[in-house]
């Protein structure tokens, strides 16, 4: 990501935070970042792209922060515990500008269906960094099973002033627990058949 393109997505943050979602126009953000208005046009047309950017922004430090070889004694929950607390870390600075835009996509259907693929493009990161795959048809039910997560915990982590983010650890951890156990159980429902096909005399 260019300076430029991180200059542009910091003045959007600050202005989106003081003058809300609506009232701000690709004019302020280029004003504010010292951009002209075509340099901005082509780093970020419209301002769904400067929230794609900073999940992108957002992912790569979490990211830099992912060890290359997981502890082999960490479960899968750990692991996706970790790396959602990392991402919201790095959300926290932002907080003020994400609940406007929060807000903007429950007023706007399309700005939630154009920023729907980059959420999910997100939580296959956050899943590939806890080592988990985010392919396939297992993978799209992980997508959507954090997504779920992420929207639940997101409400908590909005109104959590805690220094260490204790609410939004708590909400992740239980809700993480809860997956886990209806992973389990399909897991469970998932091979039983099998076993019983491989058990019977007719096999």
């Amino acid at each position: 990501m260019s300076e430029a393109s991180d200059r542009a997505i910091d003045a959007f943050l600050t202005l989106v935070a003081e003058k809300g979602f609506a009232g701000v126009s690709l004019r302020d953000v280029a004003q504010s970042a010292g951009l002209g208005m075509a340099e901005l046009h082509r780093l970020h047309p419209d301002k769904a792209s400067l929230v794609t950017a900073l999940m992108v922004r957002v992912d790569s430090k979490v990211l830099a922060g992912t060890v290359r070889d997981p502890d082999p004694e960490e479960t899968a929950r750990d692991r996706l515990f970790d790396v959602m607390m990392r991402r919201y870390d790095a959300l926290r600075p932002h907080r003020e500008a994400l609940r406007e835009i929060g807000q903007a996509t429950v007023r706007d259907p399309l700005l939630a269906l154009a920023l729907g693929p980059a959420l999910r493009r997100s939580m296959a990161t956050m899943l590939e960094a806890a080592a988990l795959p985010s392919d396939g048809l297992a993978g799209m039910v992980r997508q959507n099973g954090l997504l779920a997560i992420h929207y639940a915990v997101s409400r908590v982590f909005d109104r959590d002033e805690t220094g260490d983010l204790s609410k939004t650890m708590a909400a992740l951890d239980s809700r993480l627990k809860t997956a886990e156990r209806w992973s389990q159980l399909f897991e469970r429902y998932r091979i039983s058949p099998r076993r019983r096909a491989a058990e019977s005399p007719s096999a």
